[in-house]
C-alpha cells in the first residue's frame, strides 16, 4: 500500500469499484494489517498499515525481488524489456477500461 493514504487511491491503484476495497479493507482490517484513521473530513477515511501489515508487505517486496531475480535467469534482457512493455501495456488498457463508466451508467 505504499503511497496509498485513502481508499479511493486504493480503489484508483486496484482498477476496482469503491465497494470491492471496501469489502478488501474490511478483510484486512480484520486480520490486523491494517487500519482505518480518520481523514479530513467525514467521508474520507485514512489507511495506515499495522506493525503486521508492514511485516507483511516486506515480505511481498522480498517475494517480488525473488521472482524478478527468476525471470532474469530464465528470459534474455531483450525478453524482460519485451514483458515489461507488455505489462505496462495491460495496466495501461485495464486504467482507461476502468475509468470508463460502465453499460447503463452515465459518466460523472
Amino acid at each position: 500500500m505504499r503511497g496509498v493514504r485513502t481508499q479511493a487511491e486504493l480503489a484508483e491503484r486496484l482498477l476496482v469499484d469503491a465497494p470491492a476495497v471496501s469489502r478488501l479493507v474490511d478483510r484486512l482490517e480484520e486480520e490486523g494489517l491494517v487500519k482505518r484513521c480518520a481523514g479530513e473530513d467525514r467521508r474520507c477515511v485514512k489507511l495506515q498499515a499495522t506493525d503486521a501489515g508492514r511485516v507483511a508487505m516486506e515480505a511481498l517486496e522480498e517475494a517480488t525481488r525473488s521472482l524478478d531475480e527468476d525471470a532474469a535467469r530464465i528470459l534474455t534482457e531483450s525478453e524482460l524489456v519485451e514483458l515489461n512493455r507488455l505489462l505496462e501495456k495491460l495496466l495501461e488498457g485495464w486504467s482507461q477500461v476502468a475509468a470508463q463508466p460502465g453499460e447503463g451508467e452515465s459518466p460523472s
